[in-house]
C-alpha cells in the first residue's frame, strides 16, 4: 500500500521552478532517501508533503489523502530549522509537543528508546549537539507515527553519533513506519536506505536501489599515483572515466598525479597501464561506491572522500 505519493507535481515561487513534473511513490514500510545538490527540491518535498504549501500543479498524498491536518497527526517530522524553547526539560517538551496527537506513546518508554532516559529532567539547553538531535527524534516518534519525515536529521554529528541515533530510529519504527529522509551523508544511505530517490533542478533523476545506483558506474575504481598523462589511461581498455584526484603531487616518479579510474576489470586496466612504459605506484582497488554514482548522475566529479577498500 502506498504511504506517500507525488503525482505530475510542479511548484513554482514566481519564476522559481523548485520542481518540475516529479512523480514519486513510496509504499508502507520503506526507508527511502531523498538526496540531491543544495536547491535541488528536497526541502520543498518535504513541505507538500507536511500540507505547509501547495503544489502549483499535480498532487500529493499522504496515506491516501491529500496532507493537512488530518493527516498531520499520523505524520512525525524532524526538520532542520526546529526551533525550542530554552526553560523546559527533555521530559516536559516531548510530553507537551506528543499530547497534540490522537495516541501518545509513554514519554518514559520513548526516552528510552533514543537513550535519553539520563537527560529527561535536563533542560534543553544543557543538552550536546547529538542529545538535542536525539530529542528531536524523541518528538518525532512519541505519537507512533505511521510516516517519519527526517530532514538532516544527523547534521553535524560524528560518526558514532550517526550510528546510535539509527540504531534508535529503527527501534523506534519497529511496527513498519515509512520513513523518507534527506541527507548529505551518502555512506549513511548506502547502509540504511532501500531505495534512493535523487533530485536535481527539480527533477528526479534517479529512483533505485543503492546497489543500482552503484551499478551505474564502473564497478571497480582504481587508485594510482602515475606519471601516465590522463589521455593515455582513458585510453586504457575498460575505463569509463578518469578523476584527477591530486594534481602534482611530491613524488619520486616525476611529473605524477594522484587519479581515479573508473574500470569494468581492474585487472586488465592495470595491465595494460605498466606495458605503455610509465610508472604506477600506490595502487588501491575499491568497489565504487554510492557516492561516485550520484555525483556522476549529478554531473559533479570532484570526490568528498575515498572509498573503503574493498575486502
Amino acid at each position: 500500500m502506498t504511504a506517500l505519493r507525488l503525482n505530475g507535481v510542479h511548484k513554482r515561487y514566481g519564476d522559481l521552478s523548485a520542481l518540475a513534473d516529479v512523480d514519486l511513490e513510496i509504499d508502507r514500510g520503506e526507508v527511502v532517501a531523498l538526496l540531491g545538490p543544495n536547491g535541488a527540491g528536497k526541502t520543498t518535498v518535504f513541505e507538500l508533503l507536511l500540507g505547509l504549501t501547495r503544489p502549483s500543479a499535480g498532487d500529493v498524498q499522504v496515506l491516501g489523502e491529500p496532507p493537512g491536518p488530518r493527516r498531520r497527526r499520523r505524520v512525525g517530522v524532524m526538520l532542520q530549522s526546529a526551533g525550542l524553547p530554552d526553560h523546559t526539560t527533555v521530559a516536559e517538551l516531548v510530553h507537551m509537543l506528543a499530547r497534540s496527537y490522537p495516541a501518545m506513546l509513554p514519554i518514559d518508554e520513548v526516552l528510552e528508546r533514543v537513550g535519553l532516559t539520563r537527560q529527561a529532567r535536563r533542560p534543553v539547553t544543557a543538552l550536546s549537539g547529538g542529545e538535542r538531535q536525539r530529542m528531536l527524534l524523541a518528538i518525532a516518534v512519541a505519537a507512533a507515527p505511521e510516516v517519519l519525515l527526517l530532514d538532516e536529521p544527523t547534521a553535524a554529528l560524528d560518526v558514532a553519533a550517526r550510528r546510535s541515533f539509527w540504531d534508535h530510529v529503527r527501534a523506534s519504527v519497529e511496527g513498519g513506519a515509512t520513513i523518507l529522509f534527506a541527507t548529505h551523508d551518502l555512506a549513511e544511505v548506502d547502509a540504511i536506505a532501500d531505495r534512493v530517490v535523487v533530485l536535481q533542478a527539480g527533477r528526479v533523476i534517479a529512483d533505485a536501489t543503492p546497489a543500482e545506483l552503484k551499478h551505474t558506474v564502473a564497478a571497480t575504481v582504481v587508485q594510482v599515483t602515475t606519471d601516465a598523462p590522463p589521455q593515455i589511461l582513458r585510453g586504457l581498455p575498460e575505463v569509463e572515466r578518469v578523476e584527477v584526484h591530486d594534481n602534482g603531487i611530491a613524488s619520486d616518479i616525476g611529473d605524477a598525479r594522484r587519479l581515479r579510474l573508473f574500470t569494468a576489470d581492474a585487472e586488465r586496466t592495470l595491465s595494460q597501464l605498466l606495458r605503455t612504459g610509465h610508472r604506477a605506484i600506490d595502487l588501491r582497488v575499491t568497489d565504487a561506491a554510492l557516492e561516485d554514482a550520484v555525483l556522476h548522475l549529478t554531473g559533479t566529479t570532484q570526490p568528498t572522500h575515498e572509498p573503503e577498500p574493498r575486502g
